[in-house]
């Protein structure tokens, strides 16, 4: 196999971080992105079926988004820069409701992140820009998007570098990541908290 699979991160089932075989000389690398093959060997059977992509700048956090009526598994990784990447359980009934993970994702770790169905996933830019790559396994349907508060101190996520004061809002307003003020869309200044029971 060409990747390396640890499954079942921070104790939270079906989040898996995979690290791909990179094979490097002096003209530069090689790796495979992507293997059905070694997905299936390492007991994930996934089919995607739409590949997107964004670029952000620094500050930018994107998140927490889930999908309603048509959720997806991701495979997310990034290709320019550095991101933290985190997964929320949303699943109901999970014995780890409500718990989170978050990997740090880079251009020089190679690493790609897991997320089934059923989590709320968000990504916050710590380099001045990030490009961000992720394969999904349900087309985009629009008008079903859902959300929760990046700074739920409920879920007490623990973003790096991010300095600030909750204020009992989802509002960016005086939060900075190394001196760079956050920047979230409006509609990610305004998600509830997670609803428990």
């Amino acid at each position: 196999m060409q990747i390396t699979v640890e499954k079942d991160l921070s104790g939270i089932a079906g989040l898996c971080l995979i690290k791909p075989a990179v094979h490097g000389d002096s003209r530069g690398y090689f790796m495979e992105t992507w293997s059905q093959r070694d997905m299936e060997e390492a007991g994930l059977d996934i089919h995607f079926v739409q590949d997107n992509q964004s670029l952000s700048t620094k500050g930018v956090l994107r998140g927490l988004h889930f999908q309603i009526q048509y959720p997806q598994t991701k495979l997310v990784r990034v290709i320019k820069g550095e991101v933290f990447d985190v997964a929320v359980d949303m699943r109901k009934g999970s014995p780890t409701f409500g718990q989170w993970h978050g990997e740090l994702l880079t251009e020089e770790n190679n690493h790609q992140f897991l997320i089934p169905r059923g989590f709320a996933h968000g990504f916050l830019v710590l380099s001045d820009v990030a490009a961000f790559c992720y394969k999904c396994d349900d087309f985009y349907h629009p008008n079903d998007e859902g959300g929760l508060a990046w700074n739920d101190p409920g879920i007490g996520i623990i973003w790096p570098r991010l300095e600030g004061t909750y204020q009992e809002t989802p509002s960016a307003d005086g939060y900075t990541v190394d001196g760079t003020p956050l920047n979230l869309s409006e509609k990610d200044q305004k998600w509830p908290c997670l609803q428990r029971g």
